[in-house]
């Protein structure tokens, strides 16, 4: 059903504020320019009201931290067909974009300014050329969600399309005017559905094998999640909530960005945060952040569910130091935590990982 949402004032007789509208979607466009975290905290704009050459302009065009791009079109007073017709067509338009036309947009956003530059600074990591646009996902931003766009947008979801609607609503509390936003569906699945439909060649079924990237450095340590049994990642909801994708009994490939395949092991418990989790250590279940000392886990933010790291308990079936860490030409790469890759170079990637590993299936 239609998203639909209430906002009551609290006290002892709460009262249900009254719904209303903005005076104009452009209002809202100009609002999530002027405050991008009413869309996301994990993207960063770098495009608006840009000619597709097709006859007509995306809205908004933002970056996530792996260099993927979301493609932001509002449905303004257009029915469901036509606002999910055009973002199709548009979403066709980005998937061609290359690095320069990227870089050319930016500039065009924000004149004079450098695209890797401004990503470093507001993602905290550097621009891989390789992996710009090499996947998109299409958010579709609207005051009001009617029960035909809701069918479309969840048929093609479920058809691994990379898709999602952000729904806003105003309420009136006195002379002021209140915000709330509504996702239709889960953002994780959308972010799944984009990492795992790159373009850069045809897909296939997914085979089942599950992708881990791990960020070692000063914030978490491949030797803490070797000698303790997890893999993790935090720091934003990007980072993290791929981490719900995998339960107990799934086998999970680790890659260290720059550095190679480092591990694979079997899941056995679910994404945890940081404040819950713990490890044995010296015998002794033992809070996690006590345990795994060569790494910082985003401690400062352990009582943040949004910017706190999350585990993700592992039996670790074969594990080699970072040092000896698999590197070959072609290997599957990617920034997501969590992915399930369906490019037929995971395929061809896990068959290279099973030789160097041999113990991959050991019970």
């Amino acid at each position: 059903m239609p998203i639909k949402t209430e906002v009551w004032s609290v006290g002892l007789t709460p009262a249900l504020l009254q719904e209303t509208i903005l005076p104009s979607e452009q209002l809202l466009e100009d609002m999530i320019v002027s405050a991008p975290r009413l869309l996301s905290e994990e993207w960063m704009l770098i495009g608006r009201q840009e000619s597709t050459g097709l006859g007509g302009r995306i809205d908004l065009l933002a970056i996530a931290p792996d260099a993927s791009l979301v493609l932001i079109e509002l449905k303004r007073d257009r029915t469901p067909r036509d606002v999910v017709a055009q973002a199709l067509d548009y979403a066709s338009w980005v998937e061609k974009l290359a690095a320069e036309d990227i870089a050319a947009i930016y500039k065009r956003y924000r004149q004079n300014a450098d695209l890797a530059a401004d990503f470093k600074a507001y993602f905290g990591l550097p621009l891989d050329e390789e992996a710009l646009n090499q996947s998109h996902q299409i958010i579709i931003v609207a005051s009001g969600l009617d029960a035909s766009t809701e069918r479309i947008v969840a048929y093609l979801s479920e058809r691994d399309i990379a898709i999602n609607v952000l729904c806003f609503q105003v309420f009136q509390q006195d002379a002021q005017q209140l915000i709330s936003r509504s996702w239709l569906l889960d953002p994780v699945a959308t972010q799944a559905n984009a990492s795992n439909t790159r373009s850069d060649g045809p897909s296939e079924p997914w085979n089942g094998e599950f992708y881990c990237s791990f960020g070692h450095s000063s914030t978490r340590s491949w030797l803490d999640a070797q000698a303790l049994g997890f893999i993790c990642g935090g720091g934003g909801t990007w980072y993290s909530n791929s981490l719900k994708m995998l339960a107990p009994g799934d086998r999970v490939w680790v890659n260290i960005p720059q550095q190679g395949y480092v591990g694979v092991g079997r899941v056995t418990g679910r994404a945890t945060a940081a404040a819950d989790f713990t490890v044995i250590h010296n015998g002794v279940d033992t809070p996690v952040l006590q345990a795994a000392t060569r790494g910082t886990y985003h401690a400062e933010h352990r009582d943040d569910p949004t910017l706190c790291e999350y585990f993700v308990a592992v039996e670790w079936l074969q594990t080699v130091p970072v040092e000896q860490a698999i590197k070959e030409v072609g290997l599957f790469g990617n920034q997501n935590t969590v992915c399930r890759p369906t490019t037929p170079k995971w395929r061809w990637t896990i068959e290279r990982l099973k030789a160097r590993l041999p113990h991959f299936d050991k019970t």
